[in-house]
């Protein structure tokens, strides 16, 4: 009788060949050793001068949709959802809903993008209005678009139960921690644990919600006064709190605590002020309106302090259409690393030649996590700037109303982003890379139906259409 071993002793005494590792594994092995070199952002130009802020003592100041059911919007801490398509019906209001395992819902038509949000390089969420008024599914056309392969293909999720953001009501924009946990905000407040299969209001006492960011396993968010009418939500702002919850309970306005007396209560005493937040994975910035700088753990550990106040030559001025100042564009490349523009003359520019506007633009550079900062550069006049962005490598992103503006690492000449077909009109709102190649930007007009994107660190960009593949 033949030994039923043979097989099994043939096969091991066989020479085996180890797999090779995933594609791409080498380069991104020689990319972070790379990231680990992180040369100083400041570049050798003539303009270069340091300027230490002085240190303050005056009281807290200091930058990655579906058609809904029609029924009006739900009270505060209550789930609710709806199917992502322009002619479906209401799906049952429940907080254990799941994703269907039929095809995914299609893309709303008439998809008008308001704010865009990554976790990775593939996954994102887009979030704005879609259909026609009127002759929506519901009784309001906001509506949520999610992409996996980087805006190759859009497919439709459910929204909040709410309108376009109109004075103290409404939402307009949109972040994500993971593929799981969101939250819809701007003025309104809506968190969702089940990647947005259903979404529940958020109590805020009255207050507006002007900017959120989430790290870690955590959420932060600025609750402010506000006056504002319109979708002007963010505008008429006297006053800001840092609020705080865990990523894993923030659907009850009980979760949601101030982070500390420091940034409580934030004005600079004007009618109309801004603030603007940065994470990071182990600190997170304010900088509030009368130009202070506040820091603290990510974690939830402890209050944020004051860390110093930005020069005075950059006011932070008035909050642009999404809640961001206009005055100075700030974002946080690492916990030590930031990076700030000032935009003199704010939103409002001058006119320059062929009724293009104009605008200074003083791009400023933080290797202390804001206790000093270095003028790196003078951006091009051409274009009233709304977003700024660094990558590891050093890459600094400019938006404007006319395009985008680039200064690559180690450079001291700026360089005109090319667009792949036409700059969209009124420029771009908005702008974040997320890794040193990978970029994603907004255009300042929703009807434009898309979202652009970077492979090459912002040299060249091109459109993706919010719409079913």
């Amino acid at each position: 009788m033949p030994d039923r071993h043979d097989d099994v002793d043939g096969w091991l005494s066989e020479r085996i060949d180890p797999l090779p590792p995933p594609p791409g594994t080498f380069e991104l092995i020689k990319r972070r050793a790379r990231r680990r070199k992180y040369r100083r952002l400041a570049v050798g130009a003539g303009v270069a001068a340091v300027i230490v802020a002085a240190a303050v003592t005056v009281p807290q100041v200091v930058s990655l949709p579906v058609v809904n059911a029609g029924r009006p919007a739900a009270a505060a801490g209550s789930p609710i959802s709806a199917k992502p398509a322009g002619g479906g019906t209401s799906a049952a209001a429940s907080a254990s809903a799941v994703p269907s395992p039929t095809a995914p819902a299609p893309v709303p038509p008439n998809f008008r993008p308001t704010s865009v949000t990554f976790v990775g390089t593939e996954t994102g969420w887009v979030i704005g209005q879609a259909g026609v008024a009127g002759h929506c599914a519901t009784a309001f056309c906001t509506s949520v678009a999610r992409t996996d392969d980087a805006g190759k293909t859009w497919v439709g999720v459910p929204a909040p139960l709410t309108g376009a953001p109109d004075g103290a009501t409404g939402v307009g924009q949109i972040r994500f921690l993971n593929t799981e946990d969101g939250w819809a905000f701007g003025p309104e407040l809506f968190a969702t644990r089940d990647a947005g299969q259903t979404w529940t209001r958020v109590g805020t006492g009255g207050l507006r919600v002007t900017d959120l960011e989430t790290v870690g396993s955590r959420v932060f968010a600025l609750f402010a006064s506000c006056t504002g009418s319109g979708p002007e939500f963010a505008a008429g702002c006297t006053s800001f709190t840092l609020y705080s919850a865990s990523a894993a309970a923030s659907s009850s306005a009980s979760d949601w605590t101030p982070v500390g007396a420091p940034t409580s209560g934030l004005t600079d005493g004007a009618a109309d002020e801004a603030a603007t937040l940065a994470l990071t994975g182990s600190r997170g910035f304010l900088l509030a309106p009368n130009r202070a700088l506040y820091a603290g753990p990510v974690d939830g550990s402890g209050p944020w302090t004051l860390v110093n106040s930005i020069t005075s030559a950059c006011p932070v001025g008035a909050a642009q259409a999404d809640g961001q100042p206009a005055g100075a564009l700030f974002g946080a490349v690492n916990a030590k690393e930031l990076i700030l523009t000032c935009a003199s003359g704010g939103a409002g520019g001058s006119s320059g030649s062929g009724g293009s506007r104009e605008q200074q633009k003083l791009v400023f550079s933080s290797l202390n996590g804001g206790a000093s900062w270095i003028q790196i550069a003078a951006a091009p006049t051409a274009g009233v700037a709304t977003s700024v962005a660094g990558s590891p490598s050093e890459t600094v992103v400019l938006g404007t109303d006319q395009g985008i503006d680039v200064l690559p690492a180690g450079d001291i000449a700026w360089q005109a982003a090319e667009l792949t077909g036409t700059v969209p009109a009124g420029g771009f709102s908005y702008l974040g890379m997320t890794t040193d190649e990978q970029g994603i930007a907004l255009p300042a007009n929703p009807t434009s139906g898309t979202v652009w994107f970077t492979f090459d660190g912002g040299q060249r960009w091109q459109p993706s259409r919010i719409a079913g593949s």
